[in-house]
């Protein structure tokens, strides 16, 4: 029993000089200078994530303007596609898209991502909508019209709401 307690002693007065010399050095300094500290650690933080951020908002309004239902139909529909075919092209080309940038939302808040997802969700039920209107109609080109007509009646399409929430938190940043 002696000789562990020899042995720890050592130990134990390097961890209490060193407690005593950080609470001393720590204490020392006013709430000034622990503010200013503060506020420069965040001005660097700052300096590396708002690329970032910027970034993703980019990214994220490409993502918008890709699967707006008129530019989504223009890229993706060729002549020969039936109604299923490019029904299931479309559907399948805004779950990559989302996908490929699903990590973006680390870098935006939360109601910028909801506001990204509800668009993508709606623009697949303009889709599926559109398809449940053409009756049977095998005709690719008579899904494109109906998914024209359907957007087309509504006053503002979901990505453009989105794409307006991004744009306003943008404009927050700086």
């Amino acid at each position: 029993m002696f000789q562990v307690l020899l042995a720890l002693l050592p130990s134990i007065v390097v961890f209490l000089t060193a407690f005593y010399l950080l609470r001393q050095f720590l204490g020392s300094r006013s709430s000034a200078q622990n503010n200013q500290l503060m506020a420069d650690i965040k001005r660097e933080d700052r300096k590396h994530t708002l690329p970032l951020r910027l970034q993703a908002y980019e990214r994220l309004s490409l993502f918008l303007e890709r699967i707006a239902p008129g530019r989504l139909v223009f890229r993706v529909h060729k002549n020969s596609m039936t109604s299923r075919m490019l029904h299931a092209e479309l559907l399948a080309t805004i779950r990559e898209e989302f996908e490929h940038n699903v990590t973006q939302q680390i870098y935006v808040s939360d109601r910028a991502w909801q506001q990204v997802k509800m668009a993508k969700e709606e623009t697949l039920r303009i889709i599926n909508i559109a398809y449940e209107q053409t009756g049977g109609d095998p005709s690719g080109t008579s899904l494109s019209q109906h998914i024209f007509e359907t957007a087309s009646r509504l006053s503002h399409l979901p990505t453009q709401e989105a794409m307006l929430s991004l744009k306003e938190e943008v404009r927050k940043l700086f």
